[in-house]
């Protein structure tokens, strides 16, 4: 059985590049079975890329093969790379986006690519990383297209960090997805070590939140009448199905009356701090 091989680039859909990658892995396997994660990636935009394929890749099965498309040229410093994490194999550059996958997961191999003739165009992802997604897919194994490689790229410049002695989270807004919520890369377990049971107060810009939610509608109390109610075009802060700290205006539309990131003027990398109290 064809294993699985995914796509998620910051190509678009516009362009005929992602049509190019699945044509070329047909002409290879003609049996294959692709699945597109995402093509919307920001351009060059790593914590995005880590951020969605992350919480993607844990729900295909193991043997699963990823293809990563984002700051995929490769250069002295940006090597390209195989790595096994989980029993799913990701093929990339080393940019960043294994390294924060692998933040918390040992990998269990990463390899530096090395095959045969490769082609130095300006499509890296066409000319290596999917003859690597085939002969992997085939059965074949990372040591005969790579050497073993200790130096794999960790940007510590996107985790959270406490301060204050442990009194406070300053975190930074890491994506903001289709509907416009504002997701922090502040984890809820980063979140529960410091807070040891206290108050506190998350601000970001002039806004100000004492709780966090678990699912959108606990801002609701259902106990009240309609008119009295929180409810649709409110703010929140709920820890979302990944686990992060996001804020969101329940059954906001991006495109019409907004949502968190344009109401709240956050985008990516602005600070967001949680204060224990």
């Amino acid at each position: 059985m064809t294993p699985i091989i995914t796509l998620t680039t910051d190509f678009g859909l516009k362009d005929y590049f992602v049509g190019t990658l699945k044509g070329t892995i047909y002409k290879e396997l003609s049996d294959a079975k692709i699945v597109d994660i995402s093509h919307d990636i920001s351009p060059f935009n790593i914590q995005e890329c880590a951020y969605i394929l992350e919480n993607a890749y844990k729900h295909f099965p193991e043997g699963t093969i990823h293809i990563v498309g984002v700051d995929s040229e490769p250069t002295p410093e940006n090597q390209h790379i195989a790595v096994l994490v989980n029993g799913h194999y990701f093929i990339s550059a080393n940019n960043g986006v294994i390294g924060l996958i692998t933040s918390e997961v040992q990998p269990e191999k990463v390899v530096e690519l090395n095959i045969p003739n490769p082609s130095h165009g300006s499509f890296p992802v066409l000319d290596v990383f999917v003859q690597v997604a085939c002969h992997i897919a085939r059965g074949g194994t990372l040591e005969v297209v790579g050497k073993p490689f200790d130096g794999l790229k960790e940007l510590r410049e996107f985790a959270p960090s406490a301060t204050d002695n442990g009194n406070k989270i300053i975190g930074s807004v890491i994506y903001i997805d289709n509907y416009g919520n504002v997701v922090t890369n502040i984890h809820r377990n980063y979140f529960e070590a410091y807070r040891k049971g206290r108050d506190f107060e998350l601000n970001a810009r002039t806004t100000k939140i004492k709780k966090i939610h678990n699912k959108y509608s606990d801002i609701i109390n259902f106990d009240l009448e309609r008119s009295q109610r929180k409810g649709a075009g409110d703010l929140l802060a709920l820890f979302n199905s990944a686990g992060y700290v996001q804020l969101s205006i329940y059954k906001s539309d991006l495109n019409t009356v907004g949502g968190a990131s344009t109401l709240l003027g956050l985008d990516y990398r602005d600070t967001v701090t949680i204060s224990f109290v």
